[in-house]
């Protein structure tokens, strides 16, 4: 897959994001948003998308019978979610908020949900961004609830690596140039779930950059 550190380039005219990251998926975004609802919405009523961006994930919760709620910081991308949302069928209900991850806890009460998603929006984060993020995540799903996350890794192999980086640093110093800003592949996102006490943890590799990642809040965490 290509570069995801075109997404800040995207994100600065929201309208056209949904046709770059078809472009830059090479057609493939919409089987990751399906397997991401798909994982997300097993057994699940109430669903946060953190960083909804345009809604992807989030309409397909909500095609799939859940009551999502998907916040994003930027408004353009939730303007464009929500004339997605009037045009497109659902058995769920979804509503989309302008907020940032770190509002979170202002706006929601803990174990408020049953499934926490949240997609391409990692790689945007610091480390310690990541180890908060995932804090708060736990603290709203309910003991049992589940977190599927969804985003570019780097290869495992070194050989797949080195080209990986290869290719990708052009791209960075690009984007950079335009928006003043980057992404970056996540390290590891297995092990910081575990280590932000997620249980059941699962890593599927659609292709060798990219992971989706699932795991749960154990049962007996209250």
């Amino acid at each position: 897959m290509s570069s995801y550190v075109f997404m800040k380039v995207l994100e600065s005219a929201a309208h056209r994001y949904d046709r770059g990251m078809q472009l830059l998926s090479r057609g493939r975004i919409e089987e990751v948003y399906a397997r991401v609802a798909d994982l997300a919405s097993a057994s699940a009523g109430s669903v946060l998308d953190i960083g909804c961006g345009t809604g992807g994930v989030s309409l397909a919760c909500a095609a799939r019978g859940c009551t999502v709620t998907g916040i994003d910081a930027d408004a353009e991308m939730i303007e464009v979610a929500r004339a997605k949302a009037n045009r497109a069928p659902t058995t769920g209900s979804v509503e989309y908020i302008q907020l940032a991850a770190a509002e979170i806890e202002d706006r929601f009460e803990p174990s408020s949900f049953d499934a926490v998603t949240a997609c391409l929006v990692f790689s945007e984060l610091s480390p310690d961004q990541q180890a908060y993020a995932l804090r708060i995540a736990r603290s709203r799903l309910r003991p049992g609830g589940k977190l599927v996350l969804a985003d570019e890794v780097a290869p495992d192999s070194p050989a797949r690596r080195l080209l990986f980086r290869l290719g990708r640093l052009p791209l960075e110093l690009v984007t950079y140039l335009l928006t003043q800003t980057t992404t970056r592949p996540v390290s590891g996102l297995g092990d910081q779930l575990r280590t932000a006490g997620f249980v059941e943890v699962h890593e599927e590799r659609p292709w060798p950059a990219f992971a989706i990642v699932r795991a749960r809040r154990a049962p007996e965490d209250v």
